[in-house]
């Protein structure tokens, strides 16, 4: 795997070699190398090698296909299949020392069968919550006990507690396939120093297929997840989505993507509160060296799977990310989220009985200074804002959370 990210860079220096092809022939080559070279980033190398023997057929003098796929071959473990190819680098293209020091390396590694790339991750920290338990920012509210409203104060654990916590996050992803297919574990826990009823825990599995149509791209998903809150599980979670890479003409780096998925919720501990969340979300990606950024819209609609309170909602949600390296090796993260529901029905006739109206706004601010290519420091803010129509749940948050990552190569 890591020689075909770094091949992606090598096969710069190849391109030099003199185009067999008309001008517009070639472009239209060109194109089909660059859905290999998607191909190699998605780890869907079947599909890259199918089409990399294309470009090649088609252009016999594309050096960088013939890189590309004798070093794809020898990652799928077909060994006399691109020993035959490197030395046809070799004879036919007389490539720079880099080139052959990257074929020396692949081979020293051997191709005697595929082996599944794994990456674990994982990251300790410390931080400060101001409102643990997302406690009413307003010190009463208005209800309707005998259809004349009344306004009643709440009471201290109803209003914002302020704690420390130890925070711990694992995760794990592996390819499954030659093709792409990967499998993912995740495991986060937070520990309150003194607010132990809040504390929390969550474990989510997944896999995800990717598929190509042409230049149209398909990833499916699937996850299943269990939450946990104080020492009793809470929730149980599962979630498919699809998500679509149309081939816009997009200008640059920029590209495009449409998800759609399914979300079902189970709560353990709460009577009435099972859900069915379908959400249809369009976004933007844009990528450079230095930078990178996304956004993205979403529609939802959430199906209340029994009697719950405002009965079925719905809304839609936004997202905005930007990350750009700020000085030397140093990156920062500005992101920022907003997520809008309104219930069907009165939240709770003849006590509270107006319409819930809610809108999520989280502003997210995250330093990243490396220490070694496998750790690195984060330090991340991050504030939340809920606005509500019902003052009982409206509140607003700050945490403060200080890192050690650690991210296996």
């Amino acid at each position: 795997m890591k020689s075909l990210l770094r091949a992606l860079t090598a096969t710069a220096l190849l391109a030099l070699a003199p185009a067999a092809l008309a001008q517009g022939d070639a472009e239209e080559n060109q194109q089909l190398y660059r859905q290999a070279l998607q191909s190699i980033s998605e780890g869907r190398k079947n599909d890259a090698s199918e089409t990399l023997m294309r470009v090649i057929e088609q252009e016999p003098l594309h050096a960088g296909a013939w890189l590309d796929l004798a070093l794809i071959q020898c990652a799928l473990g077909h060994a006399d299949e691109a020993e035959r190819l490197f030395n046809t680098i070799r004879q036919r293209f007389n490539p720079p020392p880099g080139i052959v020091e990257l074929i020396s390396e692949a081979r020293s590694a051997g191709c005697a069968h595929w082996r599944p790339h794994a990456q674990t991750a994982f990251s300790f920290g410390r931080g400060v919550d101001q409102n643990v338990n997302q406690g009413s920012s307003v010190g009463s509210y208005t209800a309707n006990p005998s259809g004349v409203p009344v306004e009643l104060p709440l009471t201290p654990e109803f209003l914002p507690q302020h704690d420390q916590y130890t925070a711990l996050t694992a995760d794990y992803l592996s390819d499954l396939t030659p093709n792409g297919s990967t499998g993912y574990l995740q495991f986060q826990a937070r520990r309150y120093d003194r607010l132990g009823l809040y504390n929390s825990s969550s474990l989510f599995a997944g896999i995800d297929t990717p598929w190509r149509f042409g230049r149209w791209t398909l990833h499916g998903s699937a996850t299943v997840g269990l939450i946990t809150l104080g020492s009793q599980l809470y929730q149980r979670q599962t979630q498919v989505q699809a998500r679509l890479g149309p081939p816009l003409p997009l200008p640059g780096s920029m590209q495009f993507s449409l998800t759609t998925g399914l979300t079902h919720v189970e709560y353990l501990t709460l009577s009435n509160f099972n859900s069915n969340t379908a959400e249809l979300r369009g976004q933007f990606n844009y990528r450079l060296d230095d930078d990178s950024a996304s956004a993205s819209v979403a529609r939802l609609a959430d199906h209340a799977g029994s009697a719950r309170p405002g009965g079925n909602r719905e809304g839609w949600a936004a997202n905005a990310q930007w990350r750009r390296r700020l000085f030397g090796e140093t990156s920062g993260e500005l992101a920022y989220s907003a997520q809008h529901w309104r219930s069907s029905s009165a939240y709770s006739p003849g006590f509270l009985d107006q319409v819930r109206d809610q809108t999520t706004q989280v502003l997210r601010l995250t330093l990243n200074y490396p220490l070694s290519n496998t750790q690195s420091l984060q330090l991340e803010a991050r504030q939340v804002r809920n606005k509500e129509n019902i003052s009982i749940f409206q509140y607003n948050d700050r945490q403060l959370q200080l890192s050690w990552q650690w991210q296996g190569l």
